[in-house]
């Protein structure tokens, strides 16, 4: 794409972005899906292509010192692809919600007064180097009627431009308006910074990646952000807990994916439970660990002593800070001290301890005797998600297809007029 002296790449994509979000609003069902279907159907035609171009990428990586859990996000394989295939013809399955009335009265006077979904517009999404989810973004914003602006990180930027080919050149083939899917393909730093300023054309942003990140779009955007993913997770094992559930329910927690945002970062043991819990999850877990349990594990040395700042550290590992607490209050508390607002759980068989902590515990999604990975748009079955929310407005948790519409109010009468 070529663009002037004065125009950016990211602006110019945004500008043709926004011409096609006034026509997505008018695309059928039907289409939409058949979009969704042929980049499903796509994604397995050119596994062999995509796996070719993430190799380099990924080597390349390696190289640099980059870390096991960035490596890890980057990579792509035959069954992630199959998933995002999978995904991308769930989405298409779910109900279109662009078009559904809701919340209808009828008044004294007869008027009939109601709200009807329709797209955001154009949604920008500025993500690292996870090239699944350009597929998963893309899906969304099309099916919820609204064009996007995609713009990757440098590490996967080949990857993601394939995968964004792709998607725009299927979501056209279907009859689609062109444009609908822009990708910018230049990674000059500077385009960030002009997509962020490009509030005349992109409705929402939604950044995907790490602090420094989510921070900078929020402090340069003059459009709406929804920001979220940075997760320092909880699990707080009860008094009152089932150890084996809770056993299973940590390492999974932890282990199952250390990489991604849900993934346990501190785990709370209260303390009547310490002396049998603890001994058992540490030969399972690389932990850093309070004075309590430390004396708890005696002359076991795999654990190193947690530092104040470990509390507040998303690991993207299978390192854990490890905690023993007095008291379900004292649970709460450090929580409320040092959440990201992100998952937080609770393993008990204490009807009451689970009612309270639900009420109490602050993020956008509690658990109770289930593993924070479930935290996740196609686990609780959007499909898949545009990002995790952890604010409160306008959307909280994973942002499926509802969450990137909005709506007008519509008043049909036969005459009235107020008086």
């Amino acid at each position: 794409m070529t663009t002037t002296a004065t125009t950016s790449e990211a602006t110019a994509r945004a500008a043709i972005a926004h011409q096609a979000s006034r026509r997505m609003a008018s695309v059928t069902t039907q289409q939409k899906n058949e979009a969704l279907e042929r980049i499903a159907g796509a994604l397995g035609d050119e596994q062999a292509h995509i796996l070719e171009v993430n190799a380099p990428e990924l080597e390349r990586g390696r190289q640099r010192g980059l870390t096991d859990a960035f490596i890890e996000r980057m990579t792509l394989t035959p069954e992630r692809i199959a998933g995002m295939a999978a995904d991308t013809r769930t989405v298409a399955l779910l109900p279109d919600p662009v078009g559904e009335m809701f919340d209808t009265t009828t008044r004294p006077n007869g008027l009939q007064i109601g709200r009807i979904r329709v797209p955001l517009g154009v949604i920008g999404s500025i993500y690292e180097s996870r090239p699944n989810v350009t597929v998963d973004i893309a899906a969304l914003c099309l099916k919820s009627g609204n064009a996007v602006v995609l713009r990757s990180g440098t590490d996967a930027h080949d990857s993601s431009a394939l995968l964004a080919g792709i998607v725009s050149r299927e979501t056209e083939a279907a009859g689609l308006p062109v444009g609908a899917v822009q990708f910018i393909d230049s990674t000059d730093r500077e385009e960030v910074g002009s997509m962020l300023g490009a509030r005349e054309y992109i409705d929402l942003m939604v950044p995907r990646g790490g602090a420094e990140l989510i921070e900078r779009v929020r402090d340069e955007a003059t459009m709406p952000v929804v920001a979220g993913g940075i997760g320092v997770c909880h699990t707080y094992v009860d008094a009152d807990a089932d150890l084996e559930m809770a056993k299973s329910i940590v390492v999974n927690a932890k282990t199952r994916r250390p990489s991604v945002c849900n993934a346990m970062d501190t785990l709370l043991v209260h303390a009547a439970v310490a002396e049998s819990f603890v001994p058992e999850i540490a030969s399972v877990l690389a932990e850093h660990v309070d004075e309590q349990a430390a004396a708890v594990l005696c002359g076991d040395t795999s654990g190193v002593p947690v530092l104040a700042e470990d509390y507040d550290r998303e690991w993207l590992s299978l390192d854990c800070s490890l905690r023993i607490v007095g008291s379900f209050e004292a649970a709460l508390e450090h929580i409320e001290a040092h959440g990201s607002g992100h998952s937080e759980a609770i393993v008990t068989d204490s009807y009451p301890a689970a009612q309270r902590f639900q009420r109490e515990a602050d993020a956008a999604a509690i658990f109770v005797n289930a593993s924070t990975y479930f935290h996740d748009g196609a686990q609780f079955g959007l499909g898949s998600e545009l990002g995790i929310s952890t604010q409160k407005m306008h959307a909280r948790g994973p942002l499926g297809l509802r969450e990137l519409t909005s709506y007008k109010w519509v008043v049909l009468g036969d005459g009235q007029v107020r008086r």
